[in-house]
């Protein structure tokens, strides 16, 4: 059998540019507002060498012109400073882990992720390759919330299987009660998500799905413990699809704040559908290093693991994943 491991080169070609530039522009605002920011402070007063002339002319003046001179510093402040300040404050009132490698991350996050995985079909004759793996640009545009837009996938086979696009996926994140490291080391969120049907023959669902998730974390010094408990319920063909409950679990372990090794178990159950009573369970070592600095407020994390089924009946086996992550 000829291997085909390596997708359309147009296509893949096509997908990468669109994911690089949606990177780019929030690279280019996140560093834009930070310019913006350091101007102004350098400053001390947006009107310039008008202040050192008002400074002189008396008290009273010169203290209505400094009043108007910071409200027009406020009204000058624009939406990516705010949206950054929102992120900020975001990150600091909840815990510091990383995200694991499969487990949905169990904090607000903001960066945007790119994950290739490997895995072998229950007999191991087989290998298919997924670029994209779900992931894409993540936002905190308030304290509370944070959203998710993941573009179709692209995937490989070595079957006689179809190569194209996975769905379009998204994710919206709450958080409800968290505390940073030293006041609890905790959090607890609700996440909304599911996907579009834009995937191609035997590489989509077909049918638009709703993921209702709880999330919650708990950090016990170098420890910390990240798990979600959800729900796959199809819009339409749950006669085919069934209802999915979806149970992970990670435990991390930091090393000088820059290495996390870990390890995961991501447990799968069917109800309903073509495989009604259906349970797998897969264990997944990894190690993510980072974040390293870039520039400004760019980070950039690495990952990989891999997954090993644990159950009788599982679809895949071997799943290697690699993934990088630039936080802003």
């Amino acid at each position: 059998m000829v291997s085909r491991l390596n997708p359309p080169v147009l296509s893949l070609h096509r997908i990468s540019m669109i994911a690089f530039c949606i990177f780019g522009f929030v690279f280019c605002a996140q560093v834009r507002a930070q310019q913006s920011a350091n101007r102004e402070g350098a400053s001390g007063c947006i009107i310039g060498p008008a202040c050192l002339h008002i400074n002189s002319a008396g008290g009273d003046f010169r203290k209505s012109v400094a009043g108007v001179g910071q409200k027009r510093v406020n009204q000058n402040r624009n939406w990516a400073q705010t949206w950054l300040h929102n992120v900020d404050a975001a990150r600091a009132s909840q815990p510091h882990f990383t995200a694991p490698i499969v487990t949905t991350h169990v904090m607000l996050v903001q960066q945007y992720r790119y994950d290739m995985s490997w895995q072998q079909d229950p007999t191991g004759g087989a290998v298919t390759a997924n670029y994209g793996a779900g992931r894409g640009l993540e936002i905190i545009p308030t304290t509370r919330f944070e959203v998710g837009v993941f573009p179709p996938s692209y995937v490989v086979h070595q079957s006689t299987k179809q190569d194209g696009i996975g769905d379009l996926a998204w994710q919206v994140k709450f958080r409800a009660f968290s505390a940073p490291e030293g006041k609890g080391d905790y959090f607890v969120g609700l996440f909304m998500g599911g996907t579009v049907p834009t995937g191609s023959a035997n590489n989509g669902a077909g049918h638009v799905t709703w993921t209702p998730t709880v999330a919650a974390a708990k950090g016990i010094g170098h420890w910390d413990f990240q798990t979600t408990l959800g729900a796959i319920l199809p819009a339409s063909g749950t006669s085919t699809l069934g209802r999915t409950v979806i149970f992970n679990t990670a435990v991390n372990y930091r090393i000088k704040g820059k290495i996390w090794p870990m390890l995961e178990q991501n447990s799968t159950l069917w109800h309903g559908g073509l495989y009604d009573g259906k349970k797998e369970v897969f264990l997944t070592p990894g190690i993510v290093l980072g974040s390293f600095p870039l520039a400004g407020r760019m980070h950039v994390a690495v990952g990989a693991g891999v997954q090993t089924a644990v159950t009788n009946y599982h679809q895949y086996n071997h799943r290697w994943i690699f993934s990088i992550r630039f936080p802003f």
